[in-house]
């Protein structure tokens, strides 16, 4: 729709549009299992903030269906292109 928008004492009439993010990612990790943590190595260089990088772990790791659970912490290096994964619970 139409809509009008005030920006310092002027109007504009702006029309929403909707468009598609070119967000979705993949790639592949190599995973060490140990108790309540996960070493993650090999994790691809990619041109996003570090911050972005440690949620899309997190979301990774707490997927259920994939043997995931509730993360506590994500450490993320991204020189050695490393990450540790706690978990709040073992499994």
């Amino acid at each position: 729709g139409k809509h009008t928008v005030k920006l310092d004492n002027k109007a504009a009439d702006v029309r929403v549009k909707p468009f598609t993010l070119d967000m979705g990612i993949k790639f592949e990790l190599h995973v060490t299992i140990s108790g309540k943590k996960i070493n993650v190595s090999e994790i691809p260089e990619l041109s996003i903030p570090e911050d972005w990088m440690r949620d899309k772990l997190e979301l990774n790791f707490y997927k259920s269906e994939q043997g995931g659970g509730a993360v506590e912490n994500v450490n993320y290096d991204k020189q050695s292109r490393t990450a540790v994964i706690t978990f709040l619970r073992p499994g």
